[in-house]
């Protein structure tokens, strides 16, 4: 679980661009406009960065 405000993605802070909070498996991550898509689309790009995304379905 990610306790900064920064993106998992890029990992850019909260003080360099907009991050969205989202909660997974009881966890809170944070994720930045530029990387919002591959959430919804192309969450097996978050292999090895979420926990269990290699079981989440892209939209």
């Amino acid at each position: 679980m990610s306790t900064d405000k920064t993106c998992i993605v890029c990992k850019k802070s909260s003080n360099e661009t907009p991050v969205t909070k989202f909660y997974h498996k009881d966890s809170e991550f944070y994720i930045c406009p530029q990387h919002l898509p591959v959430l919804i689309h192309n969450p097996q790009d978050l292999i090895g960065l979420l926990d269990g995304a290699d079981k989440l379905q892209g939209g």
